[in-house]
């Protein structure tokens, strides 16, 4: 018996719950990165990168391709992308309200 699909998405959502993934995902949307060049951009040790990288492949997120000595990752599907600018669009709208509200509480302050 398969796991019912909101289980599915948990899990797809639970991988996509890290940080250093995001940013992965994120750098990834723009274009196809050599794994050195990620190092810098990312800003952790190789080894917790390389980690990271597993789990976005075991998720079939991003897949590879070597030249010479070098990794390339790349997303599977522009709907990665897709999904990471809908993300930002809806916490957007999340901030702005937040904004609003924080303003409405100082404008509304006793003095």
């Amino acid at each position: 018996m398969s796991a019912p699909l909101y289980q599915l998405k948990a899990e797809f959502f639970k991988t996509l719950g890290h940080p250093v993934r995001i940013r992965v995902l994120e750098l990834l949307s723009v274009r196809e990165h050599a794994v050195a060049e990620l190092l810098p951009e990312i800003g952790v040790e190789a080894a917790s990168l390389s980690q990271q990288l597993a789990v976005l492949r075991k998720a079939n997120l991003v897949i590879t391709r070597r030249e010479g000595a070098n990794v390339y990752y790349r997303l599977t599907s522009d709907e990665v992308a897709e999904l990471l600018r809908v993300a930002r669009s809806i916490l957007s709208g999340v901030l702005q309200g937040q904004a609003e509200l924080l303003a409405d509480l100082r404008a509304n302050s006793p003095r």
